[in-house]
């Protein structure tokens, strides 16, 4: 089995030690790619651009970047401006940050109008070591609620390099939870193809089905993996896009196992288990379901390794769930 917990992130939400494939920046490396054929792209920051992997659009186009201090109002009220002006506007900074203090120009200024604003927000869940005022373990359920708003959870490297693309053509105001640093490589770039609104089935089961969001895909695939040695038969169904949500995929899928297993790095109350209970409700499905994801009160601070073994998200965890079903 791969052992994840030595490094998801460690100091300003740096990956310490990944095993396995890595790409590093994705998301700066992605946007430049894309920036050399659409002049109209520009990139904004809130103090946070080597720590949000934006340092590499900085570098290739710095008369499109603007440094906006640590001002994430600002930074999104800018950048809703820059909209209007016809550009597209990439904004970084840390999740917690950025979706606290900027939420009602998030709403007014993005959503409500229309603007063409892509954030991405660096280190949503419990992803770094300080507690809770950096960790964003919330945002899902907030911005959700948020009409007009596009939302995206990406697994590893290569989705996220293809929704940094794919985001541009997507007309509003779009959220990514994004990943920094030293980014692992799950899926074959020349196989997987990220597709707005569509869940992903990546293994076919009848046992357990697991429904997963964002990085923890990877963990539930290793879970998997586990679970096939010992005689299961577990799909695995990736839901990157949380808003628009694909809840007829979601049901599809629930309806051929015998229990569900849900995994998110985010709070169980108002992420991707209200949304797959909610589908599943609607459709008139009955299920044993374990939710897997943080539990609803501020979490203290720690290495990673330490806060996702105490509040269930490590690997030994989320593979218990789905071997033994508890």
């Amino acid at each position: 089995m791969v052992e994840l917990r030595a490094g998801r992130a460690g100091g300003m939400g740096e990956i310490l030690d990944v095993e396995g494939p890595y790409e590093v920046a994705p998301l700066g490396r992605s946007l430049v790619e894309l920036a050399e054929h659409r002049p109209e792209i520009v990139g904004l920051t809130a103090d946070m651009g080597r720590f949000s992997d934006i340092h590499p659009f900085r570098d290739a186009h710095p008369d499109r970047f603007f440094q906006i201090g640590m001002a994430e109002a600002d930074l999104v009220m800018i950048a809703a401006g820059l909209a209007k002006t016809g550009k597209i506007a990439y904004c970084t900074s840390y999740s917690v940050f950025i979706l606290r203090r900027a939420l009602d120009f998030l709403i007014i200024d993005c959503a409500h109008s229309k603007a063409n604003v892509k954030i991405f927000g660096g280190m949503p869940g419990l992803v770094n070591p300080y507690g809770a005022t950096h960790q964003a373990t919330d945002d899902l359920a907030v911005l959700r609620m948020v009409p007009d708003l596009t939302i995206i959870d990406p697994c590893d490297a290569t989705e996220l390099a293809q929704v940094v693309k794919a985001v541009a053509d997507i007309e509003g105001t779009v959220y990514v939870r994004s990943l920094r640093g030293k980014v692992p490589v799950v899926f074959d770039p020349d196989e997987y193809e990220f597709e707005l609104g569509t869940a992903r089935r990546l293994r076919e089961g009848t046992d357990v089905g697991v429904i997963s969001t964002g990085f923890m895909t990877q963990r539930a695939l290793i879970a998997e993996s586990v679970a096939k040695d010992r005689g299961l038969s577990v799909g695995v169904l990736h839901t990157p896009t949380i808003k628009p949500f694909d809840a007829q995929g979601v049901t599809e899928f629930a309806r051929n196992v015998e229990r569900l297993v849900i995994v998110e790095n985010h709070q169980t109350t108002g992420g991707l288990a209200t949304l797959v209970t909610e589908a599943l409700y609607d459709a008139g499905i009955q299920k044993p379901v374990i939710r897997i994801g943080i539990q609803h009160r501020f979490h203290e601070s720690g290495s990673q390794a330490y806060i996702e073994a105490k509040y269930g998200l490590d690997q030994e965890r989320i593979t218990r769930a789905v071997v033994e079903g508890v």
